[in-house]
């Protein structure tokens, strides 16, 4: 808060600049706008077609919302080339070249050329326009073309200054906009611009489209021939290889060689079982009666090889058939015809001795028939189930052959489909016509709100934002002390009071403790040295059962900080309650006091002489001057005789008042402090510290309770008004 009234009180020390700034920027505003031309708009309506669904024949109606916002950027910036503003520039100035009543006046440079010039001149930019050329300025021919343009102020800056592209909301329209001071003007602009944009577009499309379709029809013809080349092959590859259907023959294959090895196994099994069963019966039978049974049975054996021999022959068949029903027939024809031999057989021995164990001998011929059966089936189904496997292995090959070739068809075919989509798609695009056009002509515009009032307004506004940013940023970077809490603050060191600026001029102390003067500047500053000097006193307090006067310095950093005419004012304030002052001008550079008096006494006939004089002194000042000699104190007298003599003035006086010289001579300040009992500093507000000073500061610090604090002196009256009315000020 504090720091919102100290810059309150910058802005209003400086109202005057505030105030009148902003008038002039408004009055300048105004003599300059008040000759401005009014402004005509015309807006025309452009449709794209891009999220128009009536007139979408594609999946395009399910764009993405990014791609329309992309699409109509682009149109947009097309519309904006300068290409097409060119092609504008060139129908307004043939226009006003060849109408009787042209949108502006010629400018002088048209003017001064001859009817042959002007005839070339027009003819010139009819050219260019018929061949949709631009202007180089940097071509010696169209050098002169470019500075009719500009003339005219019909050049592409102008333009594309004024003319205005933007979508509507989330329509399929693009509106176009054009402010210029002429009605007609500004509706040719628009018109000629969306004719002009909407030709380009088609142009660029139609061409783009014819390439795309001639492109994707060599495309779809090169994928064609690449997939019947494929096709080619594969069909090649079957012939030569005897290959009709690779997967049903892998498929047979398979399913025999399973097959095969089933019955390879069973065959196996049965060889085990019928010739254990053989053997079991042999073993029924003793060698002798074996001999009779093998002699006997040698005719019917040989029957019976011819028959397993036909059985077997039959049963290789059927395996190499692949087990075809067609052979079982014969099979078990066979088999019935070996069967009633082996009974013929047995009923001719009816009447042998061994006729007992014919049932045995009976068995033992069917299971050896059905033993040499399962051995040769079983060498005919090993011998299959080899050659079936052999042949299995060199399908393998041909597998991967195939696959490949089948993959390439694949791929060349979804290729092949994928740029015939492509193809179609273009060809169906190409065949319609475009769907960008002009769906709202411009008409003569209508008069803009003017914007004199506003341009003047928005001047005096910026003016009086920039005096702000002004004063602000000399407010910000100001280190200036201006008030008592900034100077206690910084320093950390005791206000005791303030004194406002005043004309010393005329100033007459003795008027200040008049109740006569209604001065309203010495009213006040009557109060603020009441309460410096109630200040002072508070601090200067005597010791207990002492009545001895003391001895308070007056000091300042800096020369001509006011030291003289306030140690004088706090003198007379003394004076006012009945209090005996000595005033010492112990400023031996600058002795102001000892000039603005008329004392005929001075410090160095004192110090010397420790005579006061024979006139007996009961109350007001005495002043004690110097010779203003270029000395120290301790070059008068010594340290010891000094204090001697400021002790016996303690004996006379109730206060001792000395101004002392700046702390800027060193050594003479500080060698009053020495005899001195307290220290006061007078500090000017409205200064920055600097280092020099921020040294004094920490010399005064140092000073172990001497220095009982400052009075801030030339307090501007209005930042002293606004300031706190706290004198005694600490951080």
């Amino acid at each position: 808060m504090e720091e919102l009234k100290k810059f309150y009180n910058l802005l209003y020390r400086f109202r005057f600049i505030v105030i009148a700034v902003p008038l002039i920027t408004i009055i300048i505003a105004y003599f300059l706008v008040r000759n401005l031309a009014d402004q005509y708009v015309s807006e025309g309506q452009i449709a794209t077609g891009i999220v128009d669904e009536t007139q979408i024949l594609t999946n395009a109606a399910d764009k993405q919302e990014s791609s329309v916002v992309r699409e109509f950027s682009n149109l947009i910036e097309i519309m904006k080339l300068e290409k097409i503003i060119n092609l504008v520039s060139y129908q307004l100035i043939i226009h006003d070249l060849t109408a009787e009543k042209p949108f502006r006046d010629l400018s002088p440079k048209i003017k001064d050329l001859a009817e042959v010039e002007r005839r070339k001149i027009l003819n010139s930019f009819r050219k260019k326009y018929a061949n949709r050329e631009t202007l180089n300025a940097f071509n010696p021919d169209d050098k002169q073309l470019v500075e009719i343009l500009e003339s005219m102020d019909y050049n592409s800056d102008f333009i594309s200054k004024n003319l205005t592209a933007e979508r509507l909301e989330n329509s399929d329209f693009i509106s176009v906009r054009f402010v210029s001071e002429n009605p007609d003007l500004s509706a040719f602009v628009v018109n000629t611009e969306c004719r002009e944009f909407v030709s380009y577009y088609t142009a660029i499309l139609k061409e783009n489209q014819t390439k795309a379709v001639k492109f994707l029809s060599q495309r779809a013809k090169e994928k064609s021939d690449t997939l019947n080349k494929s096709v080619a092959a594969l069909k090649q590859y079957k012939i030569k290889n005897r290959i009709i259907n690779l997967v049903e023959q892998s498929r047979k294959m398979y399913e025999l060689s399973a097959e095969y090895e089933t019955r390879k196994q069973e065959a196996e099994k049965s060889i085990v079982a019928l010739k254990g069963a053989i053997a079991n019966i042999d073993r029924q039978f003793d060698p002798s009666q074996r001999r009779y049974f093998e002699a006997s049975l040698e005719k019917v054996n040989q029957n019976l090889v011819q028959s397993k021999k036909e059985l077997n022959a039959i049963t290789e068949k059927y395996i190499q058939s692949g087990f075809d029903d067609e052979y079982m027939p014969k099979m078990d024809s066979l088999k019935e015809v070996i069967n009633k031999q082996i009974l013929v057989q047995s009923s001719k021995y009816i009447d042998n001795p061994m006729v007992q164990k014919q049932n045995l001998i009976a068995k033992k011929l069917n299971l050896q028939v059905e033993y040499d059966i399962a051995r040769y089936s079983l060498a005919t189904l090993k011998r299959e189930l080899a050659d079936m496997n052999s042949r299995f292995d060199k399908l393998v090959p041909h597998e991967a052959v195939i696959q490949s070739l089948e993959r390439k068809i694949d791929i060349a075919s979804r290729e092949y489909l994928d740029v015939l989509e492509k193809y179609n798609s273009a060809s169906l695009e190409a065949s319609l016509s475009s769907r960008l056009r002009q769906v709202q002509v411009a008409n003569p515009g209508i008069e803009q709100p003017s914007k004199k009032m506003l341009l003047i307004i928005l001047g005096g506004i910026i003016s009086f934002v920039f005096c702000l940013l002004i004063f602000f940023i000399i407010f910000y970077f100001d280190n200036k002390i201006g008030t008592p809490r900034e100077l206690a603050q910084i320093t950390e060191i005791p206000v005791l009071g303030k004194i406002n600026r005043v004309n010393s001029a005329s100033l007459a102390l003795k008027e200040i403790w008049s109740n006569l003067n209604s001065n309203p500047e010495m009213q006040e500053l009557k109060k603020q040295l009441r309460s410096a000097r109630y200040e002072i006193s508070r601090e200067m307090l005597h010791k207990p059962n002492e009545r001895k006067g003391q001895v308070l310095n007056i000091t300042s950093m800096n020369d001509s900080e006011g030291k003289t005419l306030l140690v004088a004012c706090i003198a007379y304030s003394y004076v006012v309650i009945s209090k005996k002052v000595l005033l010492i001008d112990g400023n031996f550079d600058h002795p102001s006091i000892t000039e603005n008096s008329n004392s005929s006494f001075y410090i160095e006939d004192y110090l010397k002489s420790g005579n006061l004089g024979s006139s007996e002194f009961s109350a007001g000042i005495m002043v004690m001057g110097n010779r203003g000699e270029d000395k120290s104190l301790f070059e008068i007298a010594d340290e010891e005789t000094v204090k001697q003599r400021m002790d016996q003035l303690r004996n006379e006086f109730d206060i001792i008042l000395v101004e002392t010289p700046s702390l800027e001579t060193l050594g003479k300040a500080k060698e009053w402090n020495l005899v001195a009992d307290k220290v006061m500093g007078v500090f000017e507000a409205n200064q920055a510290l600097s280092q020099n000073k921020k040294q004094h500061i920490n010399y005064l610090k140092a000073l172990n309770g001497q220095f009982i604090g400052w009075v801030i002196n030339k307090v501007s009256v209005d930042l002293g008004a606004k300031s706190s009315s706290s004198t005694n000020l600490l951080q």
